[in-house]
C-alpha cells in the first residue's frame, strides 16, 4: 500500500502543484492528514504563508493517478479513517455563522477516548470522522484550500466517510489529487467554523471512469455515494446561487440516466430528494442535494 507523508502537502490547489506520489487505478492509498492549523500527529505544526497572508486546510498529496485526463472521473473510495488522540476547537470573534456572538477567542482542546469526543465531563459525543478537503487539480485556477469548486475542496461535507466514494471531475493528466482538514465530529453548517479538527490517517482506493460521467457532458461538480443516497454536491457565493447549481446538477444526472420526462423528474425531485446544507463559513457556501436510491430502485440508479 502506498503512503503519502503529512510533510508532502499543498495550501493550494492547482495544475502546476508536482505530484508526490503516482497510483494506478485499484490502488489503495494512505494519506497521512494535518489538522486545519497545519498540525501533524507528531505535533509539529507548519504555517504557509503567500503574498503576506497565511493559508491554513493544508492537503496532503497530490496524488497523481496513472490515466486519469480531462473530461474523466476519479472515484475515491474512503475505506478507513483513523483519527489522532487529540482533536481541538476554536471560536473567535466575528468569524462564522456565529462570530457576532463571540466577544473572545477560545481554543478548547477535546480528547478522543474509545470512540467519543469529550466536549466535557457531562457531554461524550460519538465520533464520525469525515474529510472536509478532498479535491482535484483545477484546470487554470489556483484556489486555495479553505475554499471549495467544482473540483472539490473545502466542501466540508459530512458523508464524506469511511464507505462512502466521491466522484471528482478530472480537469489536469494525472487528476492530482490532494485531501485533508478531517474532523472528527462536525454538524452541517460547521457553524463556528470547525468541527473536532485532527490529524488523521485516511486510506482509499482510487479508480478512473473514462470518458464522460453524466451521458455525454462533463461532470459539472462533485457527487458522493454514501449509505442508500447519491448525493450532488455545488458551492458558490451563496446559499441561493449554490442550489441552484445542485438543483440543476441534479436534474442533469437524473435525466441521463431515468427513462422519464424532465417534468417527472422535477415532480420527483420536489418529492424525495432533500435540499441540504454542508457549510455556511467558507469563501463559497456548500449545499448537496441527496438522491435516495429506493424510489429509483426500479430503474438501477446509479453513478
Amino acid at each position: 500500500m502506498l503512503r503519502i507523508s503529512s510533510d508532502h502537502y499543498i495550501a493550494f490547489m492547482n495544475p502546476s502543484n508536482p505530484p508526490v506520489a503516482e497510483a494506478a487505478p485499484g490502488d489503495i492509498v494512505l494519506f497521512e492528514t494535518r489538522d486545519c492549523w497545519g498540525t501533524d500527529a507528531r505535533g509539529h505544526n507548519i504555517r504557509f504563508v503567500k503574498d503576506g497572508r497565511s493559508y491554513g486546510n493544508p492537503a496532503t498529496g497530490p496524488l497523481r493517478v496513472t490515466g486519469a485526463q480531462p473530461g474523466d472521473v476519479l472515484a475515491v473510495h474512503v475505506l478507513d479513517i483513523k483519527v489522532a488522540a487529540m482533536g481541538g476547537m476554536v471560536a473567535r470573534p466575528n468569524v462564522g455563522a456565529l462570530g457576532h456572538h463571540i466577544v473572545q477567542e477560545e481554543r478548547k482542546p477535546i480528547p478522543i477516548v474509545g470512540g467519543y469526543a469529550l466536549f466535557n465531563d457531562l457531554i461524550r459525543l460519538p465520533i464520525h470522522p469525515m474529510i472536509g478537503v478532498i479535491g482535484t487539480a483545477p484546470a487554470a485556477e489556483d484556489v486555495p484550500n479553505t475554499t471549495p469548486g467544482p473540483h472539490g475542496g473545502n466542501m466540508d461535507t459530512r458523508f464524506i466517510a469511511a464507505g462512502a466514494t466521491l466522484y471528482l471531475p478530472v480537469f489536469v493528466d494525472g487528476a492530482n489529487l490532494a485531501m485533508g482538514d478531517v474532523h472528527a465530529v462536525m454538524a452541517d453548517g460547521e457553524v463556528v467554523i470547525c468541527g473536532v479538527e485532527l490529524p488523521a490517517e485516511v486510506t482509499v482506493k482510487v479508480d478512473v471512469i473514462k470518458g464522460e460521467s453524466l451521458r455525454g457532458s462533463p461532470l459539472p461538480s462533485p457527487v458522493l455515494e454514501a449509505g442508500d443516497s447519491l448525493y450532488c454536491i455545488a458551492s458558490a457565493k451563496d446559499l441561493d446561487e449554490a442550489e441552484t447549481l445542485a438543483l440543476d446538477h441534479t436534474m442533469a444526472f437524473l435525466k441521463a440516466r431515468l427513462p422519464l420526462s424532465t417534468n417527472e423528474i422535477g415532480m420527483l425531485m420536489s418529492l424525495v430528494c432533500n435540499l441540504q446544507i454542508s457549510q455556511v463559513v467558507d469563501p463559497l457556501k456548500t449545499v448537496r442535494v441527496e438522491i435516495p436510491r429506493g424510489p429509483f430502485a426500479s430503474y438501477g440508479l446509479s453513478f
